[in-house]
């Protein structure tokens, strides 16, 4: 597992590397799109129509229950309340997706989708609350992906990057956003939602379902910066402290949820806005 771990990391390194040395070497051209294939060439007509009812099932459930949903927002900066910045970088694990996409719905994030059907179904969902996806993933249309997601900075867009998806290792980090912060300059943070009532799916991610009325507390560290020049010594360093931070986020969230309500974690009354 380790080795693979490790090869893993190389392998998108060295993607992300020739991402930003093309993205240089044509710094006044836009770089080329890389279309996608069309959905009815990638799946039969019996998966078609699953897609369209889980698209339809998963959409309708999360806008049920998230009006119910007791959200509070913590920052491990005392100085920063603005809960999504412009341009810039987030990161989460991929077990909170559905109570994080209906928190920052209707802001038009910018998020990474495969071509896969599992990647398929989720990103309409999304797109149903109002994210904007970005073909491409670590296993499948990585550079293609990570251009468009470069892309969306360069343009003020934010971005978010579910970190240990599509299919794991859970809670191990991937280099992405660290490479996309050195070659465009944009902070990076990362974000944790805990629920203290949840169904909690047996999948490789441990998927969390929100029950009716549940209380969430979503607990943002501190901005981080990638040096534009740091070499691969000081890369390394910046995923392992992502990885610290993202361990140190998702312990505080858990370990509080249970107080949402109280004074030091107010129950947000309005929709976060930019």
């Amino acid at each position: 597992m380790l080795r693979f771990m490790v090869c893993h990391r190389v392998d998108a390194v060295r993607k992300m590397a020739l991402v930003g040395s093309y993205n240089r070497r044509v710094s006044t051209v836009a770089a080329p799109e890389i279309p996608a294939q069309n959905v009815s060439s990638r799946f039969t007509l019996k998966q078609r129509f699953a897609l369209w009812a889980i698209t339809w099932a998963g959409y309708l459930t999360l806008r049920a229950l998230g009006p119910t949903l007791r959200f509070a927002v913590s920052w491990e900066d005392p100085s920063d309340h603005t809960p999504v910045k412009r341009p810039h970088i987030y990161s989460f694990w991929h077990s909170c997706m559905l109570p994080a996409m209906f928190v920052f719905r209707d802001f038009g994030i910018r998020v990474m989708s495969s071509d896969s059907f599992d990647g398929e179904y989720t990103g309409r969902i999304m797109m149903k609350f109002g994210f904007v996806k970005v073909r491409g993933s670590s296993t499948r249309g990585a550079i293609r992906g990570l251009i468009g997601m470069r892309r969306a900075l360069e343009d003020e867009k934010t971005i978010a990057f579910t970190i240990d998806g599509p299919k794991g290792p859970r809670y191990v980090a991937k280099p992405g956003p660290v490479l996309l912060s050195r070659t465009t300059g944009v902070p990076l943070s990362v974000f944790h939602v805990a629920l203290d009532r949840a169904w909690v799916l047996n999948t490789w991610d441990k998927l969390m379902i929100p029950k009716p009325f549940s209380r969430a507390l979503v607990r943002f560290s501190r901005e981080m910066l990638v040096p534009t020049d740091a070499d691969e010594a000081q890369r390394e360093a910046s995923l392992a402290e992502m990885q610290a931070a993202l361990d140190r986020v998702r312990e505080f969230a858990e370990a509080n949820v249970d107080k949402v309500g109280s004074s030091p974690f107010p129950v947000l009354k309005v929709k976060p806005k930019l």
